[in-house]
């Protein structure tokens, strides 16, 4: 899950977007779990407005008691809802940090965000750090998130409809091909750190 310095790298590595997030923008976060993304960028940014899904029912019950307690609750709203089936259109911002790999129909979610941004949207994707051939992933950390991927992601996707199993290894290449065929013209690599790739995706 995201921590502050993740979201300083983040967000100015995108373009044009701190300013709409500055000036008020709507933002969907999708699989946002028990809200720690959706309330960090909210608390970031106080002008805009924010709507977390995720299709776990008790994760957003805890989301919900997050913003009460935060003091965030009357502009961020969480509701359960899949990644390829969340209300709304017209966003600004579109965010999935770390769980586009986790979902059984990822192009499915890439084509519900591609029909609900707006038409100078951005849509943000936070994967785990992994290059795209398997030699140059044995290294510590590659080594670490095939483990992760074995035990949690890949069960994960297997138990939804399509089950594409993207993993936590995909690699820029996969996730291109995936955000590409929901019909995004750009796409491209915003950033990097140790452990995660950030990816930006605009109509």
């Amino acid at each position: 899950m995201p921590n502050e310095t993740r979201l300083e790298v983040t967000i100015p590595s995108l373009t044009d977007v701190q300013p709409k997030l500055e000036h008020g923008a709507r933002v969907a976060d999708v699989g946002c779990g028990k809200g720690a993304s959706t309330l960090l960028m909210a608390k970031a940014f106080p002008n805009s407005r924010f709507f977390g899904f995720d299709y776990h029912d008790k994760s957003i019950e805890g989301a919900r008691e997050s913003a009460q307690r935060e003091g965030v609750a009357d502009r961020v709203t969480f509701e359960v809802a899949k990644s390829k089936e969340f209300p709304g259109s017209g966003y600004d911002f579109v965010t999935m940090f770390d769980c586009l790999h986790d979902m059984g129909d990822p192009a499915g979610a890439a084509r519900h965000v591609r029909g609900s941004l707006a038409a100078d949207g951005t849509w943000m994707i936070v994967e785990p750090f992994a290059n795209d051939d398997l030699k140059d992933n044995l290294n510590p950390v590659g080594r670490v998130y095939y483990s992760f991927s074995t035990l949690l992601c890949t069960p994960c996707s297997r138990s939804q409809e399509v089950a594409l199993c993207l993993g936590a290894q995909a690699g820029e290449k996969r996730i291109r091909e995936v955000v590409t065929s929901a019909g995004f013209s750009r796409f491209r690599r915003a950033a990097e750190t140790p452990f995660n790739i950030v990816y930006e995706a605009r109509p």
